[in-house]
């Protein structure tokens, strides 16, 4: 008597299925169309860009990873030199100190600038914070190219991940920074709390700046050799080694005054030393009513009455209103063009 019948697809004997398609020939597909049937089990292309809405809610879902990889990298990045993470403080002060020897104490570009240590300290910290975060992502896409290949994951997650990177290192710098400015002569006042405001609109700036810089270092190779370039002539034109208010003083420089003013890199080191130091507070021009002479006499001999710049008008675009309107500003259209631009080639990030 034979036994039941055995359904499709039963085991028949060990290792082989009864029913199963033979070696060799092809499975049909169904007679519906495949745009259909993935629509039915809810596939889609792997690399189909997301909607803005929900790549920003992958992001945000993803904020944890960030924090936690950015917290590694600064952790790594030093393990293999001898003196490990005390690089993270050693690396801008040594900066400053090569600054400061050559433009302040050989060409003596601290003229008109009181305090010219803490200025220049000042200056250079923060401008190194948006350098290093626009140097890392000319190659954040190419160097992780593997990472993209093997994982799905919001690639904006590299850029925003450096930039953070960057943040804890000049929250290292800033503890250095306090060191010095306060020996040098400056006190501890309720304006410090400004420092907060200024550096989260320069660390945002920098998380847009970074997504345009990431997305043209995608497709441009050559473009963080040539980076490095651009930015030393950036900072030379952002008054990190002198003041911008000195040119004002020279005959038809106000135009050029205020267009070197009104640059992000400016704005944002403007901010700072304003909120850090009392010094750069009370030798802004329009710090004080106006006074011709004294104001001449700085123009004049800026070395002697460095002070005496308060008595001057204020350049376009140099008072505290406009510097926060500047830097909100430039913050916002940052991010927003950058996000945008990021987005729009999330789905061609790393297919060669």
């Amino acid at each position: 008597m034979s036994g039941p019948a055995r359904p499709a697809g039963s085991l028949s004997a060990p290792g082989t299925l009864s029913g199963a398609t033979p070696v060799g020939e092809v499975t049909p597909l169904p007679d519906e169309p495949l745009a259909e049937l993935a629509a039915r089990y809810g596939l889609r292309p792997s690399n189909r860009r997301p909607t803005l809405l929900t790549y920003s809610r992958q992001l945000w879902q993803r904020r944890h990873f960030i924090l936690t990889f950015a917290t590694a990298r600064n952790v790594a990045m030093y393990t293999e030199a001898r003196l490990g993470q005390l690089w993270q403080v050693l690396t801008p002060l040594l900066n400053a100190g090569v600054y400061f020897l050559i433009f302040g104490v050989l060409l003596g570009t601290s003229r008109g600038v009181p305090n010219y240590l803490a200025f220049l300290v000042t200056g250079v910290f923060i401008f190194n914070f948006t350098q290093r975060s626009f140097l890392v992502a000319s190659r954040v896409i190419n160097d992780h190219l593997s990472l993209i290949r093997a994982l799905h994951f919001p690639r904006a997650c590299l850029p925003l991940g450096y930039v953070v990177v960057e943040l804890q290192q000049l929250m290292l710098s800033m503890l250095v920074l306090f060191v010095i400015v306060v020996p040098a002569g400056e006190p501890v006042t309720w304006y410090w709390l400004l420092l907060i405001p200024a550096l989260a609109l320069q660390a945002v700036f920098n998380v847009g700046g970074g997504m345009m810089i990431a997305r043209i270092g995608a497709g441009v190779d050559d473009l963080s050799q040539l980076l490095p370039f651009l930015l030393r002539t950036w900072m030379y034109v952002s008054g990190v080694l002198f003041s911008l208010d000195t040119l004002s003083r020279l005959k038809g420089h106000h135009t050029l005054q205020a267009i070197l003013q009104a640059n992000p890199a400016a704005v944002y080191i403007d901010l700072v030393r304003n909120a850090l130091l009392k010094s750069q507070r009370l030798s802004n021009p329009g710090a004080q009513p106006y006074n011709f002479s004294k104001c001449w006499w700085y123009g004049k001999h800026p070395t002697d009455k460095p002070y005496w710049s308060a008595y001057c008008h204020p350049p376009p675009l140099s008072t505290w209103p406009d510097l926060w309107w500047l830097g909100a500003g430039w913050a916002v259209a940052a991010l927003v063009i950058g996000f945008l631009l990021f987005w729009q080639a999330e789905a061609v990030y790393g297919r060669g």
